[in-house]
């Protein structure tokens, strides 16, 4: 029997329809141009409606009325945090949690429904399905906009997810075919379906995953999902693909079936007929067939597509320890700075400047000083500005490491951003890219690293000749030599946009020694540097 919380309804409640026909005018006569009042307006009234008495089935027709400009709204609104550095701003928190608070609405409108449902309500007797499969997605929308946005969650709603689909099973509704038209696709879902699909969705997702990556996911896993199972125990031959465990009193999504204790709550979703399907798709793909004729979409090449079927593939159908680096569990601390100047400072032990600037900056030095530094009078980088923050690492590898920021403040970061790590064990910084970063429950950052190989070199760079069109100025750049063992050759570390093919640049090292390279090619793109091949000019 379902025992989410649900607070009483109140007769001095006072929403501005009471009815279908009531919301159906004011919604005509709702404002959107200012998106931050609609969606305030929109949430004040549907908490309103929530708390109002009213009968199921009316309720459940007005609720039908307004998921469209729910939607749209909630969409447009989460654009707002799209792209945004962790931990959000004031502002931009306030957006997320209005976001969930909205979604948690629609839940509390449908659970009201189910509660007359399970009064007896004769009128809402043929609904039974859709309440529950209506309460479970937006329930896990609720679930995957925390995780789209980077904050981890309690088990609540894992919680509350899970105890909404054991009541679909309770009242024989998991397979019942229901009709959503805000689904993306004409076909109808299930209970089972909406499950499956956010179940897969949370496994598969992490925050390196691109917008456009993300809308395939949900794209292909709605048509996927309705053949998906749920069930009570499993068979399973050598080489198969393991089933995913999920314990409905439990507080988490699908685990490994080692992970998972068996007993009457476990359900397991069989990984065989997924893994066939990927791994068909991918044949089709190599074979020379269009992601539009194997019905994956429109927004994505064929080697894009086949690269991210091999990544479902590996996050649903294979065993995570034999794909993974060996990583060592560790409870070190490192320090860590941002940026390419930053970066600079810290690997050359000095802030960087402009060269050849001679007398005026020897001038302003001995009148704010009374004499001209040295490079030695320059190691407080920190009180320059250049933050340097103290994380935990938690778990590393030579390809990277999964850190832990030890205060709650610092600097915001954001995937693909340039760091450098310098490990308690180590005497010299690494260069990495941020892969992903999390919010945890603490309000502490989760960050994953991933290290560019070589030890990095502080350099300057300019443009020369015919090149002057960028800037005349030097920028402070980093070389990482080449790793003959890891067959990577030399490149340079520049700001982001700073490259173009064939363009000659001048580099000097700490040592002052000077030389001319070509760019060759770009090796990656970060958010704020651009990793480049170059050659000898």
């Amino acid at each position: 029997m379902l025992t989410l919380p649900l607070d009483p309804t109140d007769d001095r409640a006072n929403p501005v329809f009471k009815d279908a026909a009531g919301c159906a005018q004011w919604l005509g006569q709702l404002q959107l141009t200012n998106l931050h009042l609609a969606h305030g307006v929109l949430r004040t009234q549907l908490d309103e409606l929530n708390r109002y008495p009213m009968r199921g089935l009316e309720r459940l027709h007005t609720l039908e009325l307004l998921r469209e400009t729910v939607s749209s709204i909630q969409t447009d609104y989460a654009r707002k945090l799209f792209a945004a550095k962790l931990p959000l701003s004031t502002d931009e928190l306030t957006v997320f949690v209005s976001i969930i608070g909205l979604w948690q609405g629609m839940v509390t409108g449908y659970q009201r429904c189910l509660q007359a449902y399970m009064a007896g309500d004769a009128r809402l007797a043929q609904h039974g399905a859709l309440l529950c499969q209506r309460c479970l997605l937006y329930s896990g929308l609720q679930i995957f906009e925390h995780l789209r946005t980077g904050y981890e969650f309690d088990g609540k709603l894992w919680h509350q997810l899970h105890e909404l689909y054991a009541f679909s099973e309770e009242q024989g509704l998991q397979l019942a075919e229901v009709a959503d038209s805000l689904n993306g696709n004409t076909r109808p879902t299930s209970c089972r379906a909406a499950y499956a699909k956010l179940l897969l969705a949370c496994h598969a997702y992490r925050a390196e995953l691109t917008r456009n990556q993300l809308q395939l996911l949900d794209r292909w896993l709605t048509l996927w999902s309705p053949t998906i199972t749920v069930e009570r125990s499993y068979t399973m031959s050598k080489g198969d693909a393991s089933p995913l465990a999920v314990d409905l009193s439990g507080l988490q999504g699908l685990q490994p079936l080692q992970q998972v204790n068996p007993s009457g709550n476990v359900r397991y979703l069989a990984m065989v007929p997924l893994s066939k399907l990927l791994r068909v798709k991918m044949i089709l793909l190599q074979q020379g067939q269009s992601p539009q004729q194997l019905e994956l979409g429109e927004g994505c090449n064929s080697a894009e597509c086949a690269w991210f079927l091999n990544y479902l593939h590996q996050y649903w159908c294979e065993e995570r320890g034999d794909r993974m680096p060996k990583r060592g569990v560790t409870q070190k601390q490192a320090q860590m700075c941002y940026g390419i100047e930053s970066c600079f400072a810290y690997v050359a032990n000095k802030p960087f400047k402009q060269p050849d600037k001679g007398a005026s900056e020897n001038a302003q030095q001995i009148q704010a000083f009374g004499r001209v530094l040295s490079d030695t009078d320059r190691h407080d980088l920190s009180g320059m500005g250049f933050a340097l923050e103290t994380w935990q690492i938690k778990d590393e590898s030579i390809l990277g490491a999964r850190l832990l920021r030890e205060e709650i403040t610092g600097m915001r970061l954001g995937p693909n951003q340039l760091v450098a790590v310098r490990p308690s064990y180590a005497n010299a910084f690494m260069l990495g890219a941020v892969s992903w970063v999390k919010v945890a429950q603490t309000g502490q950052l989760h960050a994953g690293v991933r290290y560019l190989p070589g030890s990095p070199q502080a350099i300057t760079m300019s443009t020369t000749g015919i090149n002057l069109a960028v800037s005349d100025k030097s920028v402070a750049a980093l070389l990482l030599p080449a790793v003959p063992a890891l067959k990577t050759p030399a490149s340079l570390i520049a700001p982001r946009d700073w490259f173009k093919p064939g363009r000659i640049v001048e580099i000097v090292q700490t040592d002052k020694a000077k030389l001319d390279v070509k760019m060759e090619f770009s090796v990656e793109k970060g958010s704020d540097y651009e990793r480049i091949s170059f050659s000898q000019a």
